[in-house]
């Protein structure tokens, strides 16, 4: 029986009362505080990990809500566009509810990954096992994997870099290089786009040089009309702009078209003929349509007033007829 044992009050006896072993008995003051501090390393290490986790939902709920859209760049977004540019309450707020899941997602992948390795560390040094050793073993380790994994790491840290700066969300239609369409998913890793062919394209984000965003602040419809020499180019600029100044007006495009068109006047002068320029700033994405509206309605002033379009020959038939001819 160790002589410990004859304090009634210590742990020493208490654990030779409950076990009747000599060793336990022996080293009870070690066991027992180095099992109290170990589950208090568990216990603050769960409550941080909470503490963190809810702190990091509250935030994810904020910016969904619109409380912290300015961290994320939404409001140097809104600044650039002009009144009544925006691109609509709901579109805005699914944008900003994945952008904010998604960074809330890593943020607590990231905390819980910390908070295991600290407390796993601080565990190990508790039950004296050297750290040294393992400390440089995992930095071989995280070495060799940052070496074999280099593309993945550079499609996470592009994808992060993404979202905080908020180059693009869903909705948007941008041009990224090879794929040019609708964005669909916006992931870490991956970019999710369809084309104008419904086709749909799977980005890594690590392969994303430039992004070109049609859909950010206002778009510009730009309307070109070719006419011939012979045409009076003054009478046809004014009747351009007067058509184009009436059909934006109407209720279809009107709610699209920011501010009134602008008639540039000549843009090109070709072999075939004269171009003329037209531009009309609009809300992001509509720019094709009220280009094809204020298209048609210029084409129909045009043969209804008498100006005269370019003579385009068709080249590949002039070929055929020569060849049939010869």
């Amino acid at each position: 029986m160790p002589q410990c044992t004859q304090d009634p009050g210590s742990w020493c006896a208490t654990l030779y009362r409950w076990t009747n072993n000599d060793f336990i008995a022996q080293h009870a003051d070690v066991i027992v505080g180095r099992t109290i501090s170990i589950t208090s390393i568990i216990l603050i290490a769960v409550l941080v990990r909470w503490l963190a986790h809810r702190g990091i939902a509250r935030m994810v709920n904020g910016a969904t809500n619109g409380a912290f859209t300015a961290l994320a760049g939404r409001a140097r977004r809104l600044r650039r566009a002009p009144e009544g540019g925006g691109s609509g309450d709901a579109p805005g707020a699914q944008r900003r509810m994945q952008r904010a899941r998604t960074i809330g997602s890593v943020l607590r992948s990231i905390v819980s990954a910390v908070v295991l390795l600290v407390a796993v560390m601080m565990v190990m040094n508790e039950l004296g096992y050297p750290l040294g050793p393992l400390l440089a073993g995992a930095g071989v380790l995280g070495l060799a994997i940052g070496f074999g994994a280099q593309n993945l790491v550079r499609d996470f840290l592009s994808g992060m870099f993404m979202l905080l700066e908020d180059q693009y969300g869903v909705g948007d239609i941008v041009d990224v290089g090879e794929a040019v369409g609708t964005v669909e998913a916006v992931g870490l890793r991956i970019t999710t786009i369809r084309d104008l062919q419904g086709t749909v394209w799977y980005v890594r984000n690590g392969e994303i040089l430039r992004v070109g965003n049609m859909s950010q602040g206002y778009a510009v419809a730009v309307v070109d009309l070719p006419i011939a020499h012979s045409a009076d180019v003054e009478q046809a600029t004014e009747l351009a702009g007067s058509t184009a100044t009436t059909r934006a007006a109407q209720d279809d495009i009107s709610g699209d078209v920011l501010e009134p068109p602008e008639v540039l006047g000549v843009d090109r002068i070709s072999p075939e003929g004269v171009t003329l320029r037209i531009t009309v700033r609009v809300k992001p994405g509509r720019q094709w349509a009220v280009q094809r509206a204020l298209n048609g309605a210029i084409t129909d002033a045009f043969d209804d007033h008498g100006i005269p379009r370019p003579m385009l020959f068709p080249t590949a038939a002039l070929d055929g007829r020569t060849q049939r001819q010869s």
